[in-house]
């Protein structure tokens, strides 16, 4: 199956936030950040939309022509989180703030995955891919994940990212993820899998 691709802008924005906050309607963390429908209704697409701006901003939005499916890539560099997280650089906490101050959920999530984000390799790191729930299951997001991937192995670039659920866990091993170490037990909530992948040659 031939999937057109593009590169998402500023004016793929709200589009992009619209889809992420429907692809993780179901998802065990984002349930585990804001817990409650009537709660997550009103507030999980604010996250989406930190998520979106950030990758808008530092990376790279993988989009589908016809808007159904999306991957956010940041490239990371060797030095990351090796240095530079000076004072006054909270993310996590600016996260909260920005979206819900009472939620301490969202800036402990930020702050875990920050601290197993793997440093000293320079790495393609996929921070989330959203696919929308009527064409899940399609290949959609084999098809957005696999250019990236073939240049991995061509530049010698490994991969990182945290797969939120069991089924994105077993399509991340069928695509040479490998869990490098251990999953991610949030406190109360469910399990996240870290999972790296070293380029092919």
């Amino acid at each position: 199956m031939g999937v057109a691709i593009r590169t998402a802008d500023e004016s793929d924005r709200d589009l992009v936030v619209r889809l992420l906050d429907t692809a993780f309607q179901d998802d065990p963390v984002s349930r585990w950040i804001f817990p409650g429908d009537e709660y997550f209704r009103a507030t999980h697409h604010k996250l989406m939309a930190a998520f979106t701006d950030i990758v808008l901003a530092d990376g790279r939005i993988d989009l589908t022509e016809d808007g159904t499916a999306c991957a956010l890539w940041l490239s990371v560099p060797a030095e990351e989180h090796a240095e530079g997280e000076g004072e006054g650089d909270d993310g996590p906490a600016q996260m909260r703030a920005s979206i819900d101050p009472a939620n301490e959920r969202i800036e402990q999530i930020a702050r875990l995955t920050e601290d197993i984000h793997p440093a000293g390799r320079a790495h393609e790191y996929l921070w989330m891919i959203g696919v929308s729930p009527d064409r899940q299951g399609e290949g959609l997001g084999t098809a957005l994940i696999g250019p990236v991937l073939d240049r991995c192995d061509r530049e010698g670039l490994p991969a990182y990212l945290e797969a939120s659920n069991a089924r994105s866990r077993a399509l991340y091993e069928r695509l040479g993820f490998a869990l490098p170490d251990h999953p991610l037990d949030l406190p109360g909530g469910p399990r996240m899998w870290p999972m790296w992948r070293e380029p092919r040659t």
